[in-house]
């Protein structure tokens, strides 16, 4: 991954799932408190950060829709997990030392700021590391969508999608033993192989504005410092 050096500002996204650690529900501080002490180390070695994390640990909206009930509040109440998430993942890298700033896309403001461009942007330019909730602010779009948005937004080198896998597979290599990984893949062949890395729309967000995606395994100790700094196992979409 030596032709992804020099990255400047990067976006991580990491599902709530990730926050599991051993338990079946809710925040593992052990997970929270690596991955802030990782960030910690990303930012002392010059990297702009920001975080954009799930909320599938706490609640997912889609399964409102799955049992009947109305995709829209389910996903409204997906958005809520998400800004708790942000909040638990701020208070432990504000326990490090670090300045940090949540912004949600769903209006919360007795807990953090409502998301807008400008001033996230000079969130990013005080050196905060900055944690984006709530998704994009509406439904039927998934975090990965808001990723890339923020990703976007904020103009960023790279979107780091951390994973419980080491890269992208033809197929999932928990089930599938024959499954081949990636090194490197287009944007165009991962959505014609429907390879899942992240939802259609925010594949063609990061596409359209020239931004790769790296994904590797959030659950690798170190993984995020060796993937921000350009190297570590990776599948680099581009």
């Amino acid at each position: 991954m030596s032709d992804t050096a020099g990255y400047k500002r990067v976006l991580l996204k990491i599902s709530g799932e990730a926050l599991l650690g051993d338990r079946s529900h809710g925040i593992d501080p052990k997970i929270i408190g690596r991955l802030a002490e990782e960030i910690a180390t990303v930012r002392a070695r010059g990297i702009a950060l920001g975080v954009v994390v799930g909320g599938g640990n706490i609640f997912r909206g889609i399964e409102v829709a799955r049992s009947g009930g109305n995709r829209v509040t389910g996903d409204q109440m997906g958005m809520l997990a998400t800004v708790m998430n942000a909040l638990s993942l701020r208070d432990a890298l504000m326990a490090r030392g670090l300045s940090c700033s949540v912004f949600s896309g769903i209006p919360v403001p007795s807990v953090c700021d409502t998301f807008n461009q400008r001033d996230a942007q000079a969130a990013f330019d005080r050196g905060d590391v900055v944690v984006f909730a709530g998704g994009t602010g509406n439904p039927f779009f998934t975090t990965d969508s808001g990723a890339a948005l923020r990703a976007a937004e904020m103009g960023c080198d790279a979107l780091l999608k951390g994973t419980q896998v080491d890269g992208v597979y033809s197929a999932d290599p928990k089930i599938s033993s024959d499954a081949t990984r990636y090194d490197r893949l287009s944007y165009g062949e991962v959505l014609e192989r429907d390879l899942r890395v992240m939802d259609t729309a925010a594949v063609a967000i990061a596409r359209d504005n020239g931004i790769p995606i790296v994904v590797f395994s959030i659950l690798e100790a170190g993984s995020l410092v060796d993937v921000a700094g350009g190297g570590g196992l990776a599948t680099v979409v581009a």
